[in-house]
């Protein structure tokens, strides 16, 4: 077998602007933890638009965030936070468990929001914050950063132009070792824990984001002693009958690489495939490497800062969702992988 002599044999340009040419706006940090840690410093490196406000249930550690990234104001509750009129948008941080809160919470303040993902702990809570951002025409964004990188630009390109043929295959992995001993959070239900919601999401996203809306989803799984997934492996169908086979689990490294098999040639996501250091490879029939487009980030830009950046962009521009993530996107993987935890056994408190 040999690609047709017209289809271009490399990979494309990704279409992605530099974050740095987003509209400047003023961000507020819900929930000072790791990430928001990582996102403070995205922004400040690498966009225009700067962290102004932080809040947590801890007036200390809000001072502590402040302290190290300049911010001017910290707050000792997430009320406060959200009632600051100098802030244009707010960032939540906290657990899986508090996004839906967090995210209500905001957007009642008249806010805009970014919500780390996983988006909620369900697709009813993902419904209810989406139904309160329509109710209030306020812009609301998962903060799956994967997304709105330049090389996923380039994968969504590859499909789109059917550069490697029509759709075959989707795999993607995704192993830290993280349980036991690592984040408490990992491990107990009532904080949503569990491989699924931290790690799976992003086989599970990537896999959406070639296959789009599965028609089938089968998962089995491997609970904890409380009865979080620390291992996971799932099967979706995509509506053109390509399969994804995707696995996450936080017992183990595993190599975090990506497979997007056509008919005509694969992609190959190494290095972390969900972050911005992946390399993709163009692979032809006889297993040829046919192009390479290197990972990496310049000094000035981080990962997040493509996602704050596409955030502004929209914000400015009046719109409600961005086109790169669309709310129809965000609840389809919610409902996805609440298909896969009831077939794993995985209920948290409440449910």
């Amino acid at each position: 077998m040999t690609l047709p002599i017209d289809v271009p044999l490399q990979l494309p340009e990704p279409r992605t602007p530099d974050p740095h040419d987003a509209p400047a706006i003023r961000w507020g940090v819900l929930a000072p933890g790791g990430i928001a840690h990582a996102f403070a410093d995205a922004v400040a490196v690498g966009t225009s638009s700067s962290v102004v406000a932080v809040g947590s249930r801890s007036r200390e550690r809000a001072q502590d965030f402040a302290d190290e990234f300049s911010v001017p104001r910290a707050y000792g509750s997430y009320e406060e936070l959200v009632a600051d009129p100098e802030v244009d948008a707010i960032y939540v941080a906290s657990p899986h468990s508090e996004h839906r809160d967090h995210a209500l919470l905001a957007l009642e303040a008249g806010k805009p929001v970014l919500v780390e993902k996983a988006f909620t702990r369900s697709a009813a809570e993902a419904r209810e914050v989406l139904a309160a951002a329509e109710s209030q025409n306020l812009l609301v964004v998962e903060a799956m950063w994967s997304r709105f990188l330049p090389h996923y630009d380039v994968v969504r390109h590859v499909v789109e132009t059917g550069l490697i043929g029509e759709l075959v295959a989707v795999f993607a992995d995704h192993g830290q070792r993280l349980y036991p001993g690592g984040p408490a959070r990992l491990s107990q239900p009532e904080l949503a824990g569990g491989a699924l919601l931290d790690l799976g999401v992003y086989p599970v996203s990537f896999a959406d984001l070639v296959l789009g809306a599965p028609s089938a989803v089968t998962a089995t799984g491997t609970l904890t002693d409380l009865g979080v997934d620390a291992t996971t492996t799932i099967t979706v169908t995509g509506a053109g009958g390509a399969h994804g086979v995707l696995s996450c689990t936080m017992a183990a490294v595993t190599p975090v690489t990506a497979v997007v098999a056509g008919t005509l040639a694969r992609l190959e996501l190494s290095g972390a495939f969900y972050g911005p250091g992946s390399t993709i490879r163009l692979v032809g029939p006889d297993n040829e490497v046919i192009d390479e487009r290197p990972g990496g980030l310049t000094e000035d830009v981080r990962g997040f800062s493509y996602e704050a950046a596409e955030f502004a962009r929209c914000l400015v521009a009046g719109e409600t969702e961005s086109p790169l993530l669309p709310h129809a996107t965000t609840l389809r993987v919610m409902e996805t992988m609440d298909a896969v935890r009831r077939q794993v056994g995985v209920v948290y408190p409440g449910e």
